[in-house]
């Protein structure tokens, strides 16, 4: 047919009148009509019949004819790829429990299907589930996304929001406890360990689907087999995305579940009390933090002994509280305890062992022992940079630190240099670094007000490091001038 017979057929003409120019409708019957041997006509006929029967069904909620027309060319999809793809209409139906973005294959691989034989099937090797997509993108219900340039992992697949809304409110009218169980399964699996040397773009992946799984989780029975650490683990992935509510309410079902199956001094079970008191410690609740780190210490030094790793995690950590709370020698104590024993277990050089070192650097810091801060913050930035590289955010942090002290101490351009190097490494860092970016911004202003050197600038430095983020130099070495264009380069960028 070519483009005068598709302008005067009244088949076409008819179909576009009955989608009413909706976008989404008409790319939907296109992809539809590519792939099926069927003509405009006998669409038109299966249009008609799905538009009937889904008037006829009275808990739909399509309140205007736009929902029906989009429904509609949906159903009638959904039924060609019943009748053709099982696994693929399966696994449109499964997908209502995941995020709309970004579905890919380690993500469902890593699932327990051993409930869904058909998923075992689609998720056996990569080929298989790409297949087990195909025809989902050929009829128009899902697209493949742009490749990955920096992951191990595979590309995923994402759906419209109008046709994701479609798989819950039509595919799935009554609950499917299986479906809902593997994907909170999925994604608490899947949730990158602490020690992972560069998680952030896994973590940037799954927190849609960690957000999908909030608006049904709280709903379960946290004492299902495996329930509880799910939530544990989606609650850590959460923790620093401004959801609070939900994480503290998350720990809470994941201890109640964990206290029920395995009782309160199992190792799980104390792992959560000790998120808990990190949470309350971040939120400002230093005295219900304080009670879930000594909860939490006195069950690992009964179950492990007190020189076990996760023992000394919990030390550290109320470390941390004890100098927030400015009780300087039970913070010095629980520190040091927790750095022998690390550099025991670990060796000088973990990654656990070298935090302890830096927060050692931020306590002596404050307490104005500056010769132990520098060489506690050198220590750890030596071994951060040989263990995790000069660009992971740890490694910057320490590198901020040092900027802090240096700034202190009066030594500009060694605290200018240790600014512009973590500027530039958060500005190039995967994940949200904008508070430490903003930080850092205002250390350098302040060390441009302060410094005699500032008197070198000109005035419109000053103006740019205000309005732009610019850092601008005139009169220090070459070398701290090299990196003030280099990070004129990185900011600059979009």
């Amino acid at each position: 047919m070519d483009i005068t017979d598709i302008v005067t057929d009244p088949d076409v003409a008819a179909l576009v009148e009955k989608l009413d120019g909706l976008p989404l409708a008409l790319a939907t019957t296109g992809a539809y009509l590519e792939h099926a041997s069927v003509s405009i006509a006998t669409y038109l006929d299966l249009y008609n019949s799905s538009w009937t029967q889904l008037h006829e069904e009275d808990d739909t909620g399509l309140d205007t004819y736009e929902d029906r027309t989009l429904y509609t060319t949906w159903r009638i999809s959904l039924q060609r790829i019943q009748q053709h793809n099982e696994l693929s209409a399966n696994l449109l139906s499964l997908w209502c429990y995941f995020s709309n973005q970004d579905l890919w294959y380690e993500l469902l691989s890593d699932g327990d299907a051993g409930c869904l034989p058909w998923l075992g099937t689609l998720t056996e090797s990569l080929p298989a589930f790409i297949k087990g997509m195909r025809p989902l993108c050929n009829y128009g219900l899902a697209e493949s996304n742009a490749p990955l340039m920096a992951d191990n992992e595979s590309g995923g697949y994402s759906m419209h929001s109008c046709v994701h809304a479609w798989t819950i409110h039509a595919l799935n009218k009554q609950w499917n406890n299986e479906f809902a169980d593997f994907a909170v399964g999925a994604v608490g699996r899947h949730v990158p360990s602490q020690e992972a040397r560069e998680p952030w773009t896994t973590q940037r992946r799954l927190i849609p689907h960690a957000q999908r799984c909030l608006q049904y989780v709280l709903g379960m029975d946290s004492t299902q087999p495996g329930i509880a650490d799910h939530l544990h683990n989606i609650a850590d992935l959460l923790s620093e995305q401004n959801k609070t509510r939900e994480v503290e309410v998350m720990y809470l079902r994941a201890l109640q579940g964990k206290e029920e199956t395995w009782g309160p001094k199992h190792a799980s079970t104390l792992d959560t009390v000790n998120n808990l008191g990190l949470l309350y410690a971040n939120l400002g609740r230093m005295q219900e933090a304080e009670k879930m780190y000594l909860r939490a210490l006195q069950g690992k030094e009964e179950t492990w002994g007190p020189k076990h790793t996760s023992t000394l995690g919990t030390v550290n950590n109320l470390g941390v509280l004890y100098k927030n709370l400015e009780r300087i020698q039970k913070a010095e104590k629980m520190y040091l305890r927790a750095l022998q024993g690390k550099e025991e277990t670990w060796g000088p050089k973990h990654a656990s062992t070298l935090n302890t070192v830096n927060n050692l650097g931020n306590l002596y810091a404050d307490l104005g022992r500056m010769q132990e801060a520098e060489k506690m913050y050198l220590r750890a930035l030596q071994g951060k940079e040989e263990t995790w590289g000069p660009k992971h955010a740890s490694t910057l942090d320490t590198v901020n630190n040092l900027g802090n002290l240096y700034a202190d101490l009066g030594r500009i351009q060694e605290a200018e240099k240790m600014y512009l190097r973590a500027l530039a490494g958060y500005k190039e860092a995967e994940g949200n670094y904008e508070a430490a970016i903003r930080y850092v911004h205002e250390q350098l202003q302040n060390l441009e007000v302060n410094s005699p050197l500032s008197e070198g600038y000109p005035e419109n430095v000053s103006q740019d490091l205000s309005a732009e983020h610019s850092i601008g130099s005139e009169g220090d070495n070459d070398r701290i001038a090299r990196m003030r264009d280099y990070v004129l380069r990185v900011l600059s960028k979009p």
